[in-house]
């Protein structure tokens, strides 16, 4: 999912150096929805294997 993020990144980016403002605009607006959902993930899964904690 981080992949993804990156990959709009670099589409708004390069849209942004071109003067595309609306695909600019959506592919930042989709990479930044797409990384605080993998931030959401990855900090409920470290809370989880806290909770879990490791098997004997």
């Amino acid at each position: 999912m981080l992949g993804w993020a990156l990959t709009f990144l670099v589409v708004a980016l390069i849209a942004a150096v071109f003067g595309f403002s609306g695909i600019a605009s959506a592919s930042a607006g989709i990479a930044q929805i797409l990384f605080f959902i993998f931030v959401a993930l990855f900090v409920i899964a470290m809370i989880v294997r806290a909770l879990k904690g490791r098997a004997p």
